[in-house]
């Protein structure tokens, strides 16, 4: 298993790979993305970027389906089903 960083710079230079096969500078994808030229620098520079900003420049590139094999593989809740489930107390006072 590689550590969090290789994985990061690895994930960096794909996403500068897809971005020139789309002849795409830094700033167009920046522009189409939302997401700050400075942040697109240093993210294909070291690998670091938030996990919002990483998934909007994967839709601005068409690749957002990438995803799918990571959030495909449990059902998602949505936020009323995470209302609806009780929860246990778990420490309290005792009075």
């Amino acid at each position: 298993m590689s550590p969090p960083s290789e994985i990061a710079t690895e994930l960096s230079k794909r996403l500068k790979k897809r971005r020139l096969e789309e002849n795409l500078t830094q700033e167009g994808l920046a522009r189409r993305s939302g997401v700050p030229l400075g942040t697109l620098k240093k993210f294909e520079a070291s690998g670091s970027i938030s996990l919002v900003s990483f998934i909007r420049l994967l839709i601005a590139l068409g690749e957002e389906a990438g995803l799918d094999g990571f959030l495909g593989e449990r059902e998602l809740e949505t936020l009323a089903q995470v209302l609806e489930t009780p929860t246990q107390r778990k420490r309290g006072r005792i009075t």
